[in-house]
């Protein structure tokens, strides 16, 4: 019996990475210019093509299916060099601007979220799970930590994770002028494009507090806005089963989980993942994460 579990779930993380590849033929949905041709999935063979709630997916570009739910790294170089932040293709539209706080709830799909890393001893450990359970998931690193653990943050990447922008110091950015969000944001974009070859396409405000200052920096920089629809609040180390209830009674189709791999002690989200990632998956769910 424990064979055929561990087999069913393979065959739907595998079987929902290529039903994301294949299902529609429309452009990423994650992809604030339209172009993912530089994007390692594109050179994996991989694109997802789940659509954010309120958008309507493009039929202009080409479909394709994955061979494995985590796509092969790619070289540095294969981004472009590591000279800075890449400029943005063409301005975001309102729409594009906005926070992204959900996905298609048509599909059965969970995009999960990482934030506050990298840490050198609980990053590793979620690693490893997501590597056990073959899923992708999108880590949004705190620029300060990236800089002391600039291998972890390389792992992370070339284990086929989305590396994303969640500022240098981890501050409130609704009171802070234009020129000191521009530094938290373009210090960090550009620590991780030196670090991975990746040029950074999403951000997270700490906090889940954007303000139109910060909206309008991240356009500036190629960043579009995600946030959240299941918090399980632990950061706040509320207890394991705690995290596991909140999660598995609040996800949705759709939704975008958050969780904290750094920040202090994350014991909890850990065991937590180890416990609701597997239900998750016998319960058909898939896991998604924008290309990098």
């Amino acid at each position: 019996m424990s064979s055929r579990i561990a087999s069913r779930r393979l065959l739907l993380v595998a079987g929902g990475m290529s039903l994301l590849g294949a299902a529609s033929g429309c452009k990423s949905p994650w992809s604030g210019d339209g172009d993912s041709s530089s994007a390692p999935e594109a050179a994996a063979g991989v694109r997802e093509v789940l659509v954010p709630a309120g958008e309507s997916p493009s039929p202009s570009a080409p479909s394709a299916s994955a061979s494995s739910p985590v796509p092969s790294p790619v070289p540095p170089s294969a981004s472009g060099s590591a000279s800075g932040v890449q400029p943005v293709r063409k301005p975001f539209s309102e729409a594009e601007n906005k926070p992204v706080y959900e996905l298609d709830p048509a599909q059965r799909v969970v995009a999960l979220t990482i934030d506050d890393g990298p840490d050198p001893k609980y990053t590793p450990a979620v690693l490893d799970l997501l590597q056990q359970h073959g899923i992708r998931a999108t880590f949004f690193m705190i620029g300060e930590n990236a800089v002391e653990h600039t291998a972890l943050v390389r792992e992370i990447a070339d284990r086929g994770h989305h590396i994303a922008n969640h500022t240098w110091t981890h501050p409130d950015l609704r009171h802070m002028s234009e020129g000191a969000v521009r530094d938290e944001l373009e210090r960090t974009s550009e620590l991780l494009h030196r670090t991975t070859g990746r040029t950074p396409t999403w951000f997270r405000s700490p906090g889940g507090d954007w303000s139109p200052v910060s909206l309008k920096v991240a356009a500036d920089l190629g960043l579009r806005n995600m946030g959240w629809s299941v918090d399980p609040r632990d950061w706040s180390r509320p207890g394991t089963p705690a995290i596991v209830d909140t999660i598995l009674k609040e996800v949705r189709p759709g939704a975008i989980v958050l969780n904290h791999d750094g920040g202090g002690d994350r014991s909890q989200t850990v065991a937590a993942l180890k416990t609701y990632l597997p239900v998750l998956i016998d319960s058909g769910y898939l896991f998604t994460a924008p290309p990098n």
